[in-house]
């Protein structure tokens, strides 16, 4: 009898012992666990779903903008074509008016009637009745000059540079030296070649002061200092322009020149 009762309390401990074991639930079974698994999972599905909506939202957004980027530089591109055919334009007119000019100058110092229209002459018809070595000189320096004006009006840049070269070498004093010059600058202008084109410029305005080009020599003289990036530079040139010649053709493209340098400064 005593030793069942001495065996009693190890019984005991170990039924207590296994019932305590077979309460306690592993964690792969345990609900809270497999509830907070549950929900982080959730949770990491909804987060890849928003991310992957942010990404194509960003990705659309940045379509739109790639759209609106190309649809400017169209916009810019159709603009500059369109400026670079207006100045093409306006040489002409210019190249027409210069030559009508000539035209009614000669016939004013030779005495000859104008005309109500003033024509278009060649070199050859418009000498006037001076004759002897002084006519030749004259009309050798004009058809020179001519003969340059029209490459120019051509569109052949390389061989006008070149006339009007030759025709300030033969001759430097010549009556149309100044439009010679001019036209010489212009030649480097219509190729871009501005800080060239800036010097023969700025040459009408030094060596010819009373020219009738020097208003277009200021203007052109605006107009390089811009493409070359000076810009106060070429606004107080073009503003001097407006100010000296307030009603010529010059005054007028050099405000239409302004508004592009203060539209490009906001």
């Amino acid at each position: 009898m005593s030793n069942f009762k001495a065996f009693m309390p190890a019984a005991v401990l170990l039924a207590s012992g296994i019932l305590a074991a077979g309460c306690v639930v592993p964690p792969e079974e345990d609900p809270v666990l497999i509830k907070l698994d549950e929900l982080d999972r959730r949770v990491d599905s909804i987060e890849r779903v928003v991310s992957n909506e942010s990404l194509l939202q960003l990705a659309a957004d940045l379509e739109t903008l790639r759209a609106e980027v190309r649809e400017l530089r169209g916009d810019t591109e159709a603009l500059q074509h369109e400026l670079e055919r207006t100045e093409v334009r306006q040489r002409d007119q210019y190249l027409d008016l210069d030559q009508r000019l000539q035209s009614l100058e000669r016939r004013t110092r030779t005495g000859q009637a104008l005309p109500e229209t003033a024509p278009e002459t060649s070199p050859e018809t418009a000498l006037g009745p001076a004759t002897g070595a002084g006519a030749a000189a004259a009309g050798d320096q004009r058809a020179s000059y001519q003969a340059a004006l029209e490459l120019l009006r051509q569109g052949r840049y390389e061989r006008a540079e070149a006339a009007f070269d030759q025709y300030l070498a033969d001759f430097p004093d010549g009556e149309l030296a100044d439009n010679a010059q001019y036209w010489l600058a212009e030649t480097h202008y219509v190729n871009r070649e501005f800080e060239t084109a800036l010097a023969g410029f700025r040459r009408v305005l030094e060596d010819y002061p009373n020219s009738r080009k020097t208003p277009d020599a200021m203007l052109k003289s605006g107009f390089c200092l811009h493409e070359l990036g000076r810009r106060d530079e070429a606004a107080a040139m073009l503003e001097a322009v407006i100010e000296q010649y307030p009603d010529s053709t010059a005054a007028r493209l050099a405000n239409q020149r302004l508004d592009r340098i203060r539209a490009e400064a906001r």
